[in-house]
């Protein structure tokens, strides 16, 4: 059974640092998009960061120049480094992936269980 499971999160001051991760196991024949969403409270989940299996990335606005996704394909994870945090950056962080149980099936959504990130002084 396909998992997605996040790690990394916690409370940092603004400016600071947090790196999550998020590592696909189980029967996976391949992974397609891999990518990070967050949901603040009272709010919609939006996309953060998405990078695809030959590691093309795209980014929201609100963290270009501040957050960066990349891939490791041989161990299915993704990374999210995120710089120069700001209140406005608090949510749960959940992972998601387009995945491939066999070579005759086609793609299904994944999600992870979301990672808390607080940021605030």
């Amino acid at each position: 059974q396909v998992q997605l499971v996040e790690s990394g999160g916690g409370l940092v001051q603004p400016g600071g640092s947090l790196r999550l991760s998020c590592a696909a196991s189980g029967g996976i024949f391949t992974i397609n998009d891999m990518g990070w969403y967050r949901q603040a409270p009272g709010k919609e989940r939006e996309l953060v960061a998405i990078i695809t299996s030959d590691l093309s990335s795209t980014y929201a606005d609100s963290v270009k120049g501040r957050f960066t996704i990349s891939r490791d394909n041989a161990k299915n994870t993704i990374y999210l480094q995120m710089n120069n945090l700001k209140p406005e950056d608090t949510a749960v962080y959940y992972c998601g992936a387009r995945i491939r149980i066999t070579r005759w099936s086609y793609d299904n959504s994944y999600w992870g269980q979301g990672t808390q990130v607080t940021v605030s002084s």
